[in-house]
């Protein structure tokens, strides 16, 4: 496709993006194919059904918004801005995007819940599609499915130091300790309703999201996509980190690099390429494991039995102490009471959100 012709094509839809040679652009067509990776699952509505479906979504959110009624969310919000949207990865020569836009999701929503944009979290995409997609018969030539990935997610996924990425189908390669290394979900759903996906975005964390590449889309460089001119090329999947009104747009994330869009990021105008279809909602993180090098911020509890809290630092906030012991109870609320007072830092043991274990010097 001539970058000069779409760019003019553009212009006469009144389109106004923004075309050019991208980092995908100039490849071969087997390997444009290879930057996609989302086929729907048996039983599920082909991609053109899918358009369908989005777009009587859309219809339904227009229709009630002409008929006057309320939304509680903002007419803007953006993940990236308040620093919850993790750095832009690259898929590469491997169908892998459900694996990407499913880990980009998490991450966010892990930052989210902590509200915390510097918590380290960096998972491996590696593990859910060299491991789970893997052990499911799939591969880099065959994608996989978002609702299989977000399953997959509630065993838990390792960081990517554990099982690094690169692209290209291989044996799932995991550290010696990576049981112990895990982040888990703990659920998720599927979002219909336009107003609940802004509604979610704006409080809540990411969404990982399917949509339909035509062959335009490979030029986007900047500005609020809608399909113009070319075939269609197939399903991708991508994380939607916040929306904007006024623009009439999605704020996504994707999985090509920052050489493309723009730095890595795109925005679609809304009631395209099937993006209203569906989408995945992360409902929690499971927070299971040792949070080091803590200080105790505040302790509260009443006259209740074993009604214990503590506020921690570097944005983890209030963690409940145990209530299966009333001596190991006891005794960590006096090691933090302590820990408080002398201003020194603790290392403790959550267990789904609960401390069970504390750690202090």
């Amino acid at each position: 496709m001539d970058a000069v012709k779409l760019q003019a094509a553009i212009d006469l839809a009144n389109a106004n993006w923004q075309a050019g040679a991208t980092s995908i652009s100039e490849l071969s067509e087997d390997e444009k194919q290879k930057r996609l990776g989302y086929t729907p699952a048996p039983g599920e509505p082909s991609l053109e059904e899918r358009e369908q479906i989005a777009r009587i979504n859309y219809g339904a959110f227009q229709t009630a918004q002409a008929h006057g009624q309320a939304f509680g969310y903002p007419t803007s919000y953006d993940l990236r801005t308040g620093g919850f949207v993790t750095a832009i990865q690259d898929q590469a020569s491997c169908g892998s995007c459900v694996a990407f836009g499913t880990v980009a999701t998490i991450e966010a929503t892990f930052r989210r819940q902590r509200n915390n944009p510097n918590l380290n979290v960096n998972l491996s995409e590696a593990h859910l599609f060299y491991c789970y997609a893997k052990n499911e018969g799939m591969n880099c030539g065959t994608g996989w499915y978002p609702d299989h990935a977000m399953e997959a997610a509630k065993k838990g996924i390792v960081d990517e130091a554990c099982f690094p990425y690169t692209a290209g189908d291989q044996d799932c390669k995991l550290c010696s300790d990576w049981q112990n290394r895990l982040v888990s979900i703990t659920g998720y759903h599927k979002i219909t309703d336009v107003s609940a996906m802004k509604e979610w975005l704006s409080s809540r964390g990411a969404l990982s999201a399917c949509f339909n590449v035509y062959n335009d889309f490979f030029h986007y460089k900047s500005g609020v996509y809608r399909h113009v001119t070319g075939t269609l090329a197939g399903g991708h999947c991508i994380s939607i980190v916040g929306y904007d009104d006024a623009q009439g747009c999605w704020i996504c994330k994707n999985s090509w690099g920052t050489g493309w869009g723009e730095q890595g990021f795109f925005r679609i105008a809304y009631g395209e390429c099937g993006m209203e279809a569906w989408v995945y909602a992360v409902d929690g993180i499971d927070e299971t494991g040792w949070l080091s090098n803590v200080t105790v911020q505040g302790l509260w509890t009443n006259n209740s039995d074993l009604n214990s809290y503590v506020y921690l630092s570097n944005g983890i906030g209030w963690r409940r102490l145990c209530t299966s012991n009333v001596n190991a109870h006891l005794d960590m609320l006096t090691q933090l009471a302590a820990s408080k007072q002398q201003n020194h830092a603790v290392s403790v043991y959550e267990l789904h959100g609960v401390i069970t274990q504390v750690y202090a010097w």
